[in-house]
């Protein structure tokens, strides 16, 4: 009978089991060291060349989308935005700039913008005159009365070119303040022009917000800082300092207009032109707010020009740089108006 258990020692036919040898790893020789080396080296320099050719097509795509940048706003500066893209500022013509819409440091027809085109169209030799292209209610008097003396200044620095304001469908309020700084004011018969006034609106709707359990919990600090509160009644004082505060506004319309029109405004006083009432053209012409019958085509063939070139800027990218700077300052100015449009309680506007 075999033995059990068996000895581990020995195999099954009881000869004693030898240890396996350990095989050891052949060294490679120094032709495969060399080859496995030169493949390492080819990778690394693979890796570098795709790196540097990664970098430049980076930086050659950042070149080419800051050149279409520098295109775009080279060309707007020059170039309407409606069919006038081809015409070349190196020859004589007409310079259009535009305002349109209500003037607001937040709108197209901002001081900033404004005051810059007319700036460009003035320095351009080539520019044989001047159109300030209008169809504005009026706005801001702030942003109205830069507009209005960068115009005048430039009249005096370059007394040999005239500067036109063409009105369209309105003229008015603001937009006529700005209009008064020009050499000669252009008008359609049924253009809107004047309104030389301003307007605060202020509601009182206290009746209201009791019938509909509304309390009024306003908190401030200042003995008047809720002047213009919906919530209730102005009283006499301070409806009379609000006066106050629109009549100066007024007076300063009123000088910017007569510093503007001169002789040519006919019995001021008689005729209310300073009331807030508008007019036609055809009736501001008559009353000397308005001087001749004419539209942008009009003075063209006036001026015996073939080319009108639109300074206003038109290139979105463009407009948001130049715009972010004007942005920051919008604020308390904003409160106060000239506008023919009724708006929004605490603001004053021009009428």
């Amino acid at each position: 009978m075999p033995n059990w258990p068996p000895d581990p020692n020995k195999r099954p036919d009881n000869t004693p089991n030898q240890p396996t040898p350990i095989q050891q790893p052949s060294q490679p020789s120094g032709q495969e060291w060399r080859l496995l080396e030169n493949t390492l080296l080819a990778s690394v320099v693979e890796q570098r060349r795709a790196r540097r050719w990664g970098i430049f097509f980076k930086l050659l795509t950042f070149g080419y989308i800051l050149l279409i940048f520098l295109t775009l706003g080279r060309g707007c500066s020059s170039k309407a935005p409606t069919g006038l893209e081809g015409v070349d500022t190196s020859k004589p013509h007409l310079a259009v700039v535009e305002l349109q819409g209500v003037i607001s440091s937040g709108d197209v027809a901002n001081a900033y913008d404004v005051n810059e085109a007319l700036t460009r169209a003035f320095e351009n030799s080539n520019a044989k005159a001047v159109a300030l292209d209008i169809n504005s209610p009026g706005g801001s008097p702030v942003q109205s009365d830069e507009i209005w003396q960068t115009m005048m200044d430039l009249r005096q620095e370059y007394p040999d070119k005239k500067l036109y304001a063409v009105i369209g469908d309105v003229g008015a309020s603001g937009a006529y303040y700005i209009a008064s700084a020009a050499d000669e004011i252009y008008v359609n018969p049924s253009s809107l022009v004047g309104s030389i006034g301003v307007i605060m609106p202020s509601y009182n709707i206290e009746g209201l917000m009791d019938k509909f359990g509304v309390e009024d919990r306003t908190i401030t600090a200042g003995e008047y800082k809720d002047i213009l509160s919906l919530s209730r009644p102005l009283t006499d004082y301070e409806e009379n300092h609000v006066e106050k505060v629109l009549a100066n506004t007024h007076k300063h319309f009123i000088n910017a207009v007569k510093e503007g029109r001169g002789d040519r405004l006919k019995n001021p006083e008689q005729n209310k032109l300073f009331s807030g009432l508008f007019w036609t053209g055809e009736q501001s012409i008559e009353l000397g707010l308005a001087d001749k019958k004419g539209s942008i085509a009009s003075l063209e063939k006036q001026l015996e020009l073939d080319n009108v070139v639109n300074y206003s800027p038109t290139d979105p990218f463009q407009l948001f740089m130049d715009r972010f700077a004007v942005k920051l300052g919008a604020g308390v100015g904003s409160s106060i108006g000239l506008d023919v449009l009724p708006q929004s309680e605490g603001n004053a506007q021009m009428r």
